[in-house]
């Protein structure tokens, strides 16, 4: 997985090293040196990660902390020379997700990114579907097209999240039934057809012919990149 992290860390010799462990491991790297600057960078270019020194000039590690705690769910990995147990628990308090005492092991702290990266990509926001004007959204459950909000039964939904994911990929009717597995009641591949024939009318200006949710004859079904 290939993240931009931003490194903030006010000595030269420490930045240079994570930054090339960073790179090494295929991440993209941005290095500053004090807390004001990290503050604008992290505004600025939205990284993946932040590795966050405690000690730093013109603001500290901890208000940079707060403050971009309270705009985003970056994850903030912090480096300090501050061992104690209150030093520890104050910046997890103010959002930190991991902490690391100085000095440290690069390839421990390398572990500890990997580990941090997997677990935000588990919890982000699902994508937005966007496909010659049909804009599926799964985080909001909403279906919009030209513009205007669908209503769908959540069959129907979990339809065209699955073809709008993937456009022009054609899916077998076998596939799509894969797809709505788990809800209730009888659903067969005849039932595919009808939930097809309905989100027709909600998403075509001619359902009689179609130009987004396509039939590929003798297969299936796919959502046309471009209507």
């Amino acid at each position: 997985m290939c993240a931009t992290v931003l490194v903030v860390e006010d000595d030269p010799k420490q930045a240079e090293l994570i930054r090339r462990y960073l790179v090494r491991e295929g991440h993209a790297a941005t290095v500053v040196h004090d807390g004001r600057t990290a503050i604008d960078e992290a505004r600025r270019s939205r990284p993946d990660l932040l590795v966050l020194d405690v000690m730093l000039p013109r603001v500290d590690g901890l208000d940079v902390c707060r403050v971009l705690r309270a705009e985003s769910d970056v994850p903030v990995l912090m480096l300090t020379a501050r061992a104690t147990e209150d030093d520890l628990l104050l910046g997890l308090d103010l959002g930190a997700d991991d902490y690391m005492t100085k000095p440290y092991s690069p390839r421990e702290l390398m572990a500890r990114i990997r580990v941090l990266l997997r677990r935000a990509a588990k919890t982000a926001a699902p994508a937005v579907f966007e496909v010659g004007g049909l804009v599926v959204d799964p985080g909001k459950h909403t279906v919009r097209a030209d513009g205007r909000e669908i209503d769908c039964t959540p069959a129907e939904f979990r339809i065209l999240e699955a073809l709008a994911a993937e456009p022009d990929r054609v899916f077998t009717r076998e596939q799509v039934l894969e797809r709505l597995h788990g809800f209730g009641g009888y659903v067969s591949l005849r039932t595919i057809d009808v939930h097809v024939k309905n989100l027709r009318k909600k998403i075509e200006k001619d359902p009689r012919r179609p130009e987004r949710l396509v039939t590929v004859f003798g297969v299936g079904y796919k959502m046309a990149a471009r209507p």
